[in-house]
C-alpha cells in the first residue's frame, strides 16, 4: 500500500534513539519560561521556535497552558491519503501518546504531518503543532538546527518533564527524516 502513494513521501521505517539531553544555548540574555531559567540562544535555534519561546516567555503559567490547548487545537489535520496506512514505519513507539509521524519532500522543502488524538493529547499536540510552524515547507537544514536540548528546556518549564523522553523521540525522528532528505540517493 505505501508503494501506491506518491515518491516524494519518505519512509519512516526505522526506529530512531531519544536525543540525549545537552547544555545548550538559547537567547542573549536567558528567557524563562515557567519556573526554570534557560541560557542564552543557539545562532542556529529556527527563528520561528525563537519566536514562539520569547512569546512564551511573558506568559504566566495558566496562560502558558490555554496557549498549548490553543497550539493543539490548531495543528494541521493529517490528509486522507495517510489515514489507513499500517503502523509500520510511522509510529514514534518511546512516545507515551500513539502517534504516527508522516513527511513528505517537495522542491527541497520538507512538510511533516501527524496523526494524533489532539483531545486526548493535547500538549503533545501543541507541541507538535509549535514544531511544524518552523519547520514545515522549510529545507532540511531548518529542522536540522533544533538544538538538542530544546525539548528538555521548553518542557522542564513548563512542568511537563515526564513527557520528554517521547517528545525527543519525535524530534530525532523529525531530524533523521531531514537528514534523509539531504543524503544522496542509493545508486539503483
Amino acid at each position: 500500500m505505501v508503494r501506491d502513494l506518491p515518491n516524494r513521501i519518505l519512509s519512516g521505517a526505522s526506529r530512531c534513539q531519544p536525543l540525549r539531553n545537552f547544555g545548550g544555548d538559547w537567547r542573549a540574555g536567558g528567557l524563562r519560561l515557567g519556573f526554570a531559567p534557560m541560557a542564552p540562544a543557539s545562532p542556529s535555534l529556527p527563528p520561528r521556535l525563537e519566536q514562539v519561546l520569547r512569546r512564551f516567555a511573558a506568559l504566566g503559567r495558566e496562560e502558558k497552558m490555554a496557549a498549548l490547548v490553543s497550539y493543539a487545537r490548531k495543528l494541521e489535520p493529517l490528509p486522507e491519503r495517510y489515514r489507513e496506512l499500517a503502523e509500520d514505519g510511522f509510529a514514534v513507539p518511546e512516545c507515551q501518546t500513539p502517534l504516527r509521524l508522516f513527511v513528505e519532500q517537495h522542491e527541497g522543502r520538507l512538510h511533516f504531518y501527524a496523526d494524533i488524538n489532539t483531545r486526548q493529547s493535547p500538549t503533545v499536540a501543541a507541541f507538535l503543532n509549535i514544531v511544524f510552524s518552523a519547520v514545515n515547507d522549510e529545507p532540511p537544514a531548518t529542522t536540522l538546527a533544533i538544538p538538542p536540548d530544546f525539548v528538555r528546556a521548553v518542557m522542564q518549564s513548563l512542568g511537563l518533564g515526564t513527557r520528554e523522553v517521547g517528545l525527543e523521540a519525535i524530534v530525532a525522528r523529525l531530524k533523521r527524516h531531514a537528514r534523509d532528505a539531504i543524503a544522496p540517493a542509493p545508486p539503483a
